[in-house]
């Protein structure tokens, strides 16, 4: 099997940058564990030293900030499973927008789940977020997406941090889709905790981390051998972890985010004038749309025959393609929902790709179009 010739799904996974991958090589080259004394052991302290630090240069974090976990997922479900038991919170806030990996954890707490509206524009109801916590009794957990992973909306999250800063709710932020792409500031803003991932920015799969400040610094899930100065247990992936900071340290200088942009903006309007964008203000990397009458599970298929790699949102249902719980939120039309397809660019992104994308996918309308009139 050939592989896809030109990938348009940056937000499912960016591509590995070639600084990850002669980092991550380098440290598979080094034998012994992080935690020995000797200097085997010394070494590949020092090399996640080095990440940590590349990590939390580009979150804006502290070093001591920068919790190293398996996954993103990993570090949402320790933010807020472990921070609903570390803050003793009565409830979890989510919105209806929020990945699935957010929304199981905050069913695993055994916790009520307060879940906040979006409005048509993808946005978080502000609004009904303000009465939550006015209202509440006991500390809340308020888990919230910074920019969503289907549409590329970007929630506003300066008022965000003003409405949930000044309380004595609890703040975390699912900021993965936001690392390298927006300023993140972690040391100088409101969240108490903040969960990022490797493998959205070119870093290898299976390496994440979970930004906290010192008052959460107890917030636990795994325990273990005191790894992660005692805030996540278990040997450390130390050529994963190479990785993400290599990627964390080179991505700013392969991601032009007004090149991408521009990219996306040409993707916009090579789009046929009955297209559908879904979402209002959105990071210029990604583009979900619709054409009515055009199921995404067949233009994926067809697609994905041309060599062009796109998705329908989030990668993380097992190869399913089904309807999106993020555009029911938004009020779309279930049958409108059903032809959505998200485009997803990043560092590896031409405008030789996007013009690719436009004539495959014009290729597609005009043959159902065609179809169309043979049964008429």
């Amino acid at each position: 099997m050939t592989r896809p010739a030109i990938y348009l799904d940056h937000n499912a996974a960016s591509p590995l940058l070639p600084e990850a991958r002669s980092a991550l090589l380098a440290a598979l080259d080094l034998v012994g564990n992080p935690s020995s004394v000797h200097g085997h052991g010394r070494a590949l302290r020092n090399l996640i030293d080095t990440a940590r630090g590349q990590v939390a240069a580009l979150a804006g974090a502290e070093r001591k900030q920068v919790v190293f976990t398996g996954s993103a997922t990993e570090a949402i479900t320790q933010a807020i499973v472990g921070g609903a038991r570390s803050f003793a919170a009565s409830a979890i806030v989510i919105s209806a927008g929020e990945h699935a990996a957010v929304g199981k954890a905050a069913e695993a707490t055994g916790l009520p789940v307060i879940t906040i509206s979006l409005l048509p524009d993808g946005c978080i109801d502000l609004d009904q977020l303000a009465d939550v916590l006015a209202d509440a009794e006991g500390n809340l957990l308020v888990a919230l997406h910074w920019v969503n992973n289907e549409t590329g909306v970007v929630q506003p999250m300066a008022r965000i941090n003003a409405l949930v800063g000044p309380t004595r709710h609890t703040l975390f932020i699912d900021a993965v889709q936001a690392l390298g792409k927006l300023p993140l500031d972690f040391a100088a803003s409101a969240p108490d905790m903040m969960a990022i991932s490797g493998h959205k920015i070119g870093a290898p799969a299976g390496i994440g981390a979970l930004l906290v400040k010192a008052h959460a610094d107890l917030v636990r899930l795994i325990p273990g051998g005191g790894q992660e100065q005692g805030r996540r247990g278990g040997t450390e992936a130390a050529a994963l972890i190479a990785g993400f900071g290599a990627a964390a340290a080179a991505f700013a200088g392969h991601y032009e985010s007004a090149d991408v942009a521009a990219l996306t903006a040409r993707l916009e309007a090579a789009l046929p004038g009955e297209a559908v964008i879904f979402g209002g203000a959105r990071l210029g990397n990604v583009i979900n749309f619709a054409v009515p009458g055009v199921k995404s599970a067949t233009a994926m298929m067809a697609l994905d025959l041309m060599g062009l790699s796109v998705s329908s949102g989030s990668a993380c249902s097992s190869g399913k393609v089904g309807p999106s719980h993020v555009l029911a939120a938004m009020g779309v039309a279930p049958e409108l929902a059903e032809c959505a397809l998200r485009v997803s660019l990043g560092w590896t992104s031409t405008a030789a790709d996007v013009d690719a994308f436009v004539a495959g996918y014009q290729s597609i309308l005009e043959r159902q179009r065609a179809r169309q009139g043979q049964a008429a």
